[in-house]
């Protein structure tokens, strides 16, 4: 992993989420009148517009998709990429409804979960752009005890917040703004009191140091800003995947990342370049098992400048 530098404001940071507000909003309102079935025959043509109007998007697409098959990508690829995000985006609207038996979901080192339940310590939950964030409610449904709260940038926070409130307004779980001064307080007093705070640690606004690490076999300019809260909280970090797995199936994964309880001040920039790694790794085995579960639609791993 090379050391960290600044960065100009990501490319992702730079133009409207067209695809996730606009899926977002058709998807609520198709799920919401039709019923999941019938309105997912309607997700077909809603991905097939994305890959014929989105080229940027595409071409990202591909990308991608010729690291993680290990071969050229074919339409047939493009076009299963894109409908597994509208997939999980219309199975978003179930899920912050509670109708989890509308699934079938499988879990993977939810140990890790039950331990820290029986500890009384909570944990940084690092997800990424890859497959449903949403689903891991599923986890917290059979287990009332276990506390969920999401820390992102104060943007996605407020169209988070709005979108929960039309969904489910009895359901608002608690969201953290980052880059506010007292987002570290309230993410301690989270995890103080036992709770798993979930941070989609694969992205940043651009304004913070990266580092470059591997991602399927290929350098990528990952933030180091979560990991170094990580370490200066002391916390432990567990990664985490929703990946879907077609119709109405999904697999949730979780994995140890790192612990930062305890660490001297003078480990920390050793730990941290672990822990980054680690991160990487558990994204690159996610990619490869399950390709078509990468939502980062923009040039990851900056290789079309």
């Amino acid at each position: 992993m090379s050391a960290p530098r600044p960065e100009v404001t990501a490319e992702w940071a730079q133009r409207p989420e067209r695809s996730n507000m606009l899926a977002l909003r058709l998807m609520a309102w198709l799920s919401l009148t039709l019923g999941r079935r019938a309105s997912r025959v309607i997700l077909a043509l809603i991905a097939a517009y994305f890959v014929a109007f989105a080229p940027a998007a595409r071409r990202a697409s591909k990308a991608y998709l010729r690291r993680a098959l290990g071969r050229k990508a074919i339409v047939s690829d493009g076009f299963r990429h894109v409908f597994s995000f509208a997939a999980t985006v219309h199975d978003r609207i179930y899920l912050l409804r509670d109708r989890f038996d509308l699934f079938d979901i499988r879990l993977e080192g939810v140990g890790l979960i039950d331990e820290m339940l029986r500890e009384g310590r909570g944990a940084l939950l690092f997800g990424a752009h890859l497959g449903s964030f949403e689903v891991i409610r599923a986890v917290g449904n059979t287990r009332p005890d276990l506390k969920i709260a999401m820390a992102m940038f104060e943007d996605n926070a407020k169209m988070i917040n709005t979108l929960l409130a039309a969904i489910n307004p009895t359901h608002r779980p608690e969201v953290i703004a980052l880059g506010r001064l007292d987002a570290m307080l309230k993410i301690r007093d989270q995890l103080d009191h036992g709770a798993l705070v979930g941070v989609l640690a694969d992205r940043s606004p651009g304004d913070e140091p990266r580092a470059q690490v591997p991602v399927l076999g290929q350098p990528a300019a990952l933030p180091v800003g979560p990991f170094r809260m990580a370490a200066m909280l002391g916390a432990r970090v567990i990664f985490m995947a929703g990946l879907y797995c077609g119709d109405n199936r999904y697999t949730i994964r979780f994995a140890p990342i790192a612990d930062f309880a305890g660490l001297a001040a003078t480990e920390r920039a050793a730990a941290i370049e672990r822990s980054m790694t680690a991160y990487a790794d558990e994204m690159t085995r996610c990619c490869l098992e399950a390709p078509s579960n990468w939502f980062n639609y923009f040039d990851f791993w900056d290789e079309f400048h």
